[in-house]
């Protein structure tokens, strides 16, 4: 389902769609488009980031770029209208594009194309059922018909809908006397933080709401009056990434990527009793297998590293031990045992930690193996990564040690029973043969959620593992 409106049989407009289902908001990275490009149907437009991955989003039709209502950095909600295309340039004078978004009023949608009531259409199937709840009346409020209107419009852009046909205050209006300023709870934090009195700042956003780029513009110092140009202003302004209070501090907003992986690490450690097990092993064989892969004709093409041999002896060892491999379902108090593996590699990126999984990764062989893992890192630092690739993972591995660190105690992917940690793979002393050698040595953390699996299944996991990569071999005996 595409999110569009048609404001007219010549300008069409695309909302921000719901590009992961359930999600409320994402923030622009980066437009690839200007006022007055051509841009054709499936042609990507723009890049945003949410709080699962950064997606491209291609526009649904043919046109001309009329006007662009939001500069790189800002955070839109879902359901907002974020680009407006003429669909038919040249059929007579354009009404020239608003430097901010101005207020829509409400567009009749033919029923042919109505959308389904109380949704959010979003890119495949619908998001959640509008909300029943009402506003209750503000305590001591004038019954002025501007004041219900006002009410009105903040209801229904909470609601996700176009403000009802009503007269209401322009947009740059101070709220009524004693009425509370117009914003948004995260706008509200934000200028609380910057120490600004929402009461002074100028709304410029729909029916008088102030928006964060309002607060960021009272926070920001007065600037000297611009000289008089000929050249018009840029229709998109660059929004600030980094909040600064003072020399001797930095506030950095927390969203997208980097929102999603505090709220998933919190709610995995407080949800899922966490236990970790170590074990240190001599990898030196590991090391020589991993050389010798890198000669074999059957892995040309694909990159042979220590992860894919430590990837493939955690599958083995998921093989052994397959109630390792499981899910807790605290709406049905059942353990949910899994018959595949989709393997997660944790991996450090620009925008944050994300965790893509392999799917299937039991019935890969050792070269598709490496290729996904090739292709899983690279797509990852690429900024790449699809929603759907982080989801549904099932177990992960995540490499410490090429920071140069022995080990963690990592903390479980939400959803998931268990997560390996490797770490630094050194040259150590160790007792080989009954005589003191240098060897190749690690150390493996696996930390597991104790609601499924109890110490015995763990230690019997992370033993097994650490035998594999001991003696490779056992990769043919016990596959």
């Amino acid at each position: 389902m595409t999110t569009m409106t048609e404001t007219s049989a010549r300008f069409r407009e695309f909302k921000m769609p719901d590009v992961g289902e359930g999600l409320t908001e994402a923030e622009i990275l980066k437009w690839f488009v200007q006022p007055g490009d051509t841009v054709t149907d499936g042609q990507v437009v723009c890049e945003v980031e949410t709080a699962k991955a950064a997606v491209e989003l291609p526009i649904p039709f043919d046109g001309v770029v009329h006007e662009l209502r939001f500069p790189e950095g800002t955070t839109v909600d879902v359901g907002q209208v974020i680009i407006a295309i003429d669909v038919a340039p040249g059929s007579g004078d354009a009404p020239a594009p608003a430097a901010a978004a101005p207020a829509q009023e409400p567009v009749e949608t033919p029923e042919a194309e109505a959308e389904p009531k109380g949704r959010t259409p979003v890119l495949v199937g619908y998001g959640v059922a509008e909300s029943s709840t009402k506003r209750r009346p503000r305590k001591g409020a004038s019954a002025a018909p501007e004041a219900a209107a006002v009410a009105a419009a903040v209801q229904a852009e909470l609601n996700g809908h176009a403000a009802p046909a009503a007269p209401v205050a322009p947009a740059a209006a101070v709220p009524a006397q004693g009425g509370r300023p117009l914003a948004k709870p995260p706008v509200r934090k934000l200028a609380k933080d910057l120490g600004i009195d929402l009461a002074t700042v100028v709304p410029t956003g729909k029916d008088g709401i102030i928006t964060r780029e309002d607060v960021h513009a009272a926070a920001a110092p007065a600037a000297a009056p611009a000289p008089t140009s000929a050249t018009p202003a840029p229709a998109v302004a660059e929004a600030p990434p980094v909040v600064s209070d003072s020399a001797r501090e930095t506030r950095i907003p927390v969203k997208g990527v980097r929102k999603a992986i505090a709220q998933a690490m919190v709610g995995s450690a407080f949800t899922a009793p966490h236990v970790t097990e170590f074990i240190t092993v001599d990898v030196t064989r590991t090391m020589k297998l991993v050389a010798e892969l890198k000669e074999d004709k059957d892995m040309a093409g694909v990159r042979v590293n220590p992860l894919l041999v430590i990837a493939k002896a955690l599958l083995v060892a998921i093989k052994r031990n397959p109630e390792v491999n499981a899910a807790w379902d605290e709406a049905n108090q059942e353990i949910v045992q899994k018959h595949y593996v989709n393997l997660g590699i944790a991996a450090a990126t620009p925008r944050g930690l994300i965790v893509p999984n392999i799917k299937d990764a039991h019935d890969k062989t050792l070269p598709q193996l490496a290729a996904a893992l090739g292709e899983l890192v690279g797509t990852a630092r690429d900024g790449k990564t699809s929603p759907a690739a982080m989801a549904g993972g099932t177990v992960t591995i995540t490499n410490v040690g090429v920071f140069g660190v022995d080990t963690g105690t990592p903390i479980l992917n939400s959803g998931e029973s268990a997560i390996l940690a490797v770490g630094a793979i050194k040259l150590q002393p160790w007792v080989h043969k009954g005589k003191v050698k240098p060897r190749q040595v690690t150390t493996l953390a696996l930390s597991f959620d104790h609601r499924l699996v109890d110490g015995e299944l763990g230690s019997k996991v992370l033993a097994d593992v650490a035998a594999i990569l001991e003696q490779p071999k056992r990769l043919i005996t016990w596959a």
